[in-house]
């Protein structure tokens, strides 16, 4: 574990780098318990399993890398290295920072959220294969309800189609020089994407979607940290019965 850069062919960016002002606890959410480790360090352990990630870059406050090393790094004692990288002002200056931390641009980054803990190296293994193959992937979901768009009185306009509306998950892949590119672009026109697919989006550069898990959610709320506590339970009674 160390502050600083390394080299890799397939590197994780991982960013943790949120207030949690929506979960409404003095604890900012990446950090709050789920079992017996932080939620941040079952994350972390995911991406230590995959055997196709080969550099992890973990990025959070500033004022909280001796903190991760000791209360989230520490209890799982990962495998790989892990660097450290201070986060920005936002989730998008955040992922530059772990971006910029990269040496090798020749490889591929996985951008993962950090408070997404039940990502599967499946996943991992899907995304990384599809990038591989064309450039750019990320994972989501098919939207299940009936999507309603609203007018500016708060009155239905029309409803959406949702045969072709997909949920967008982490973690999201990418070629290091394309989502470099578009973090540059991004940062010079003062452009503040959704995620980070939608910085090659509007660059007209194609990027694949493939299925992920409704599992794979992402800890924002209390009531996300009460679904999370029960796919742990369910998860772990499911491993100690087979």
């Amino acid at each position: 574990m160390s502050k600083g850069t390394m080299a890799s062919s397939i590197s994780a960016v991982i960013v943790a780098g949120g207030k949690g002002e929506r979960m409404q606890s003095s604890i900012r959410k990446q950090y709050l318990v789920l079992g017996k480790l932080p939620v941040l360090s079952h994350t972390i352990a995911a991406f230590d399993s995959s055997p196709l990630i080969q550099a992890i870059f973990l990025v959070v406050p500033e004022t909280d890398l001796d903190f991760c090393v000791s209360e989230v790094l520490a209890p799982i004692n990962p495998r790989k290295r892990v660097c450290l990288v201070p986060g920005g002002k936002h989730r998008q200056a955040s992922v530059y920072n772990g971006l910029c931390a990269i040496n090798d641009t020749d490889g591929i980054v996985v951008i993962h959220d950090g408070v997404r803990p039940f990502i599967s190296g499946r996943q991992i293994e899907a995304v990384v294969h599809c990038t591989e193959k064309d450039g750019a992937c990320i994972i989501g979901i098919p939207a299940a309800d009936t999507l309603k768009k609203i007018d500016e009185d708060g009155c239905i306009a029309h409803t959406v189609a949702r045969q072709s509306i997909w949920l967008a998950q982490t973690p999201q892949a990418f070629q290091y020089h394309l989502i470099k590119k578009a973090h540059d672009l991004a940062l010079s026109e003062g452009v503040i994407g959704t995620d980070d697919a939608s910085l090659l989006e509007r660059l007209g550069i194609r990027v694949r979607m493939i299925p992920g898990s409704p599992n794979n959610i992402k800890i924002t709320t209390p009531e996300d940290l009460l679904m999370a506590q029960a796919i742990f339970h369910m998860s772990h009674a499911s491993e100690q019965n087979t």
